[in-house]
């Protein structure tokens, strides 16, 4: 069974359609087609039935599929021990990343580590926090970024994966200009409007967080959105408050199109972290990334905030280092 094969097979296994196949392997609609009858052929046995919802795993199918996994898996650490026992260093890698830390940490940064390491090839896909564990799990990105939820279970419990922050992002409260400049407490805060994401997001988690952590009720939201762009817009227009990442809106508040609000207590911040499959021997051009994120992506924190996520950025440091 070729590997070839094999990665289509998974392709279509997990989407349930030819067309998204084809687009997740890069290939014609009817290559495809073919792939999966020669393995059928290969096999003696078909591996896909139509149905309402789309082609299903036949018993055969379903057999075939962890195998495949496990093979791809092997097949992809053979390639990275030859690689790194010829001392090779180019390759490609795919990383997966949250919208706003695609456009606000890594658009800066890629350019730098593509001029470093021009023998390898980044490519990027921009989803949710639970879209792409699901892609690094599927092999379909080498590498995501994204905020860590702090309680962590999801991905801790994964052994599949490494996890380790790199950065602590700061947490603002904003508001539209004219509307920020009284100082409330949190009991007070919680009486106002807010705009926040949808259930389930990362974002939606850490301003429920916020507010659970000190024993206070969410405050009511003015509406739901599905992205921070959206919520700075909203914000804007006096829509009401919003609890986002400062990378988040970092243009916006240099427009004046919103401004900080003083947040009472402690300052709160997001991990930003960095996840990866485990495996025996990780591909050198990942490994060449994975090091030059640890190093340089760690962005400068403001004046007067520096001590507390600074430590936490060169702490992390030795952990990452220590994984594979």
């Amino acid at each position: 069974m070729h590997p070839r094969l094999l990665k289509t097979f998974l392709a279509v296994a997990r989407s349930r359609n030819i067309t998204r196949a084809a687009e997740a392997v890069h290939l014609a609609q009817s290559s495809v087609s073919d792939q999966i009858q020669a393995l059928e052929t290969e096999l003696g046995a078909a591996l896909f039935t139509r149905a309402k919802s789309g082609l299903v795993l036949t018993p055969a199918g379903l057999a075939l599929k962890p195998i495949a996994e496990d093979l791809l898996r092997l097949d992809g650490e053979a390639r990275a021990a030859v690689q790194a026992a010829a001392g090779s260093t180019s390759g490609q890698v795919t990383i997966g990343a949250l919208e706003t830390i695609a456009s606000a940490r890594l658009a800066p940064w890629l350019p730098g580590f593509q001029a470093g390491h021009p023998d390898i090839t980044v490519r990027m896909k921009v989803a949710g926090s639970g879209a792409l564990l699901r892609q690094l799990a599927d092999g379909e990105i080498d590498v995501a970024f994204c905020f860590d939820r702090r309680d962590g279970a999801k991905t801790a419990a994964d052994e599949r994966f490494v996890m380790r922050p790199i950065a602590a992002e700061p947490l603002v409260l904003v508001a539209a200009p004219g509307q920020g400049s009284a100082e409330h407490s949190l009991a007070a805060l919680a009486t106002l409007s807010f705009v926040a994401t949808e259930p389930g997001c990362i974002y939606r988690h850490m301003f429920d967080t916020a507010f659970a952590e000190a024993g206070v009720a969410a405050p009511k939201l003015a509406s739901e959105v599905g992205s921070i762009g959206a919520i700075a817009r909203l914000v804007a227009a006096g829509a009401g408050l919003g609890l986002v990442p400062r990378l988040a809106v970092t243009d916006a508040l240099a427009r004046g199109d919103i401004v900080e609000m003083p947040w009472p207590g402690r300052m709160r911040t997001a991990p930003l972290a960095i996840i990866w499959r485990r495996r025996r021997v990780q591909p050198p051009a990942l490994r060449q990334l994975l090091t030059a994120a640890r190093d340089t992506l760690v962005p400068v924190p403001p004046l007067g905030r520096a001590g507390s996520e600074l430590e936490s950025a060169n702490s992390s440091k030795a952990l990452f280092a220590n994984n594979s």
